[in-house]
């Protein structure tokens, strides 16, 4: 993997707190850093691909105009959790 410098500007108490959850880990301050950079980078593109997923499942309720009742749906998940059989919801036309 290549690699390129880039410097990092702490406050000192961040600096701290990252050396000491760094010792407390068994991991260099560098290495941890990376993993946290890492970590962050990995949940923004997750999270995008939430909000996208979201987004385009927004757009095709609003073209089909159906969806599934609100009480149906927790009747539905309530009955699961307990173990009791349940029927799953239908769609129905929301739009009139």
């Amino acid at each position: 993997m290549a690699t390129t410098t880039t410097s990092l500007k702490l406050p000192a108490d961040v600096r701290s707190q990252a050396q000491a959850a760094a010792r407390r880990q068994g991991l260099t301050p560098h290495a941890f850093m990376v993993d946290a950079i890492r970590n962050a980078a990995e949940a923004a593109e997750k999270r995008a691909e939430f909000v996208a997923q979201a987004r385009a499942a927004h757009l095709a309720t609003q073209k089909s105009g159906k969806g599934y009742p609100a009480a149906d749906v927790h009747t539905y998940f309530l009955a699961r959790a307990s173990g009791a059989p349940a029927r799953k919801p239908r769609l129905k036309a929301w739009r009139t």
